[in-house]
């Protein structure tokens, strides 16, 4: 869509407002509106300029003005607004030199793609992440000098089988039974249905939803895949469109990896593919049916995994997720079909063109836009240098014993050794000035700063549990 197709759906629609979104470097959308009055072709040139030192991660106080530009081809009418408002996503630029911006994340994700043709290797990368998420009744929490808690609840969640509800009409999945009981242990199927139609409705291509494997109102709703940047902007689509149905149902939506003990984490699952000419280059004679070049890409993800991680699973609370024994993957292994390895080669289909790669480690609090470029820079280096998976690992890694563990790497087990992974291991990142020494300095002293250090000087209730009476 162009600027004047942009102004003539707006006329068309009759849309009063525009809606400006971009994403700060954490991964969450940030926005400003303007009247309909203000948009002509020259805004798609000139911008808007606001406050960059008051986004996270991003400019001094010194350094703070920043320009904000449409991109024209993101145009869609927001589902949600009481008044027509047409919303487009946006790059940022430095007002001064016009470049874009080194820590806009969308900046990064357009800079993978463009290295990725500048190799020769392939001119496309698809991606399909598979978000999941909870829907919830209630959530409270506090953290104070002198006490700390948190509290959710669902309708759904398998505690509640005693509550007083007036009546308790007894139907809540049992802990790793949510997968996938029909109505009227699936009480959310009609909110997902409207989340998934109104992701159509705005232009995402949409597969299927479905409650997922915990009690408590775990869900996904699979959509289609696309290239780097298009799946990162459909992701936050699809999370501002679950979060904003569920509150029109007095619900809410979490894509918290961990939010409740004893039961499934929500992972964030992420296909990967890519193409040349048309065909795709992962399809081949070798093992399931993949390429030399698709196994090197794995080679690849696989080596830099660690490092990977820090945008992967780049919460403190991943790591309450990514537990060796539990659901989540934390063997750096590739199968195929096999869920327990990091990496899994599907075998839905023996079409060459659903040839791909799944990685099982990341999880929805990631910032797609990074995570997405990060896994294509790895798969990259793994097939410009060749990098040999290994052999594969078709057992059941959960049911290994020490000695065959012992052999097979892991994921680091906190954040904090995830960024020391980055920081040791980033180099791949830097080719073609995708990532910038800038960006990955900004990205460890923040997530230390503001999320390590705020968690780790904090006692917590089990900690009372276990050592009051030392």
């Amino acid at each position: 869509m162009t600027p004047k197709e942009v102004m003539e759906l707006a006329k068309k629609n009759n849309i009063e407002i525009i809606d400006l979104k971009f994403m700060d470097l954490i991964g969450s959308w940030q926005h400003f509106s303007i009247p309909i009055s203000r948009l002509d072709e020259a805004f798609f040139e000139d911008g808007l300029g606001f406050d960059g030192s008051s986004i996270r991660g991003w400019q001094a106080i010194n350094a703070s003005d920043m320009l904000v530009i449409p991109d024209p081809s993101t145009a869609v009418e927001d589902p949600f607004m009481q008044v027509a408002t047409l919303s487009m996503l946006c790059d940022i630029f430095d007002p001064i030199t016009r470049e874009k911006y080194s820590r806009d994340p969308r900046n990064i994700a357009q800079k993978a793609e463009a290295y990725l043709q500048s190799t020769g290797i392939g001119d496309a990368a698809y991606f399909g992440p598979e978000a999941e998420f909870f829907i919830l009744d209630d959530v409270r929490y506090r953290s104070d000098t002198n006490q700390a808690f948190y509290y959710i609840d669902s309708v759904e969640g398998s505690w509640n089988t005693g509550r007083e509800e007036s009546p308790n009409l007894g139907y809540k999945p049992r802990h790793k039974e949510g997968y996938f009981p029909v109505s009227p242990s699936d009480s959310l199927h009609d909110i997902r249905t409207e989340m998934m139609l109104i992701m159509q409705k705005i232009g995402m291509t949409m597969e299927c939803h479905h409650h997922e494997v915990a009690t408590g109102g775990q869900s996904e709703i699979a959509t289609r895949f696309s290239t780097l940047t298009k799946s990162a902007d459909n992701l936050m689509w699809y999370k501002y469109i679950v979060k904003n149905v569920a509150k029109k149902y007095g619900k809410t939506a979490t894509f918290m990896p961990k939010p409740i003990y004893g039961d499934n984490g929500s992972g964030m699952h992420v296909h990967q593919s890519i193409w040349k000419g048309g065909k795709p280059l992962f399809a081949g004679n070798g093992y399931a049916g993949f390429s030399e070049t698709g196994l090197h890409y794995i080679g690849g993800i696989l080596k830099h995994a660690s490092a990977i991680c820090a945008f992967a699973a780049p919460t403190t609370n991943s790591y309450r997720r990514l537990v060796p024994g539990f659901e989540a993957p934390v063997n750096l292994a590739y199968s195929s079909r096999n869920r327990s390895a990091a990496i899994r080669i599907p075998m839905y289909s023996p079409s060459p063109k659903a040839k791909r790669m799944e990685a099982r480690f990341p999880d929805p609090s990631s910032n797609g836009y990074l995570v997405f470029s990060a896994m294509l820079m790895a798969g990259l280096d793994g097939i410009e240098n060749k990098i040999d998976p290994g052999e594969p690992l078709d057992k059941d890694i959960y049911a290994l014993g020490p000695e065959e563990l012992a052999h097979i790497p892991r994921l680091p087990d906190s954040l904090d050794g995830s960024l020391r992974a980055l920081e040791e291991d980033h180099d791949f990142l830097l080719k073609g000035d995708v990532f910038t020494q800038d960006l990955l300095d900004k990205w460890v002293d923040y997530k230390r700063e503001k999320e390590i250090d705020e968690v780790r000087v904090r006692p917590t209730p089990m900690e009372f549990h276990l050592y009051y009476d030392v």
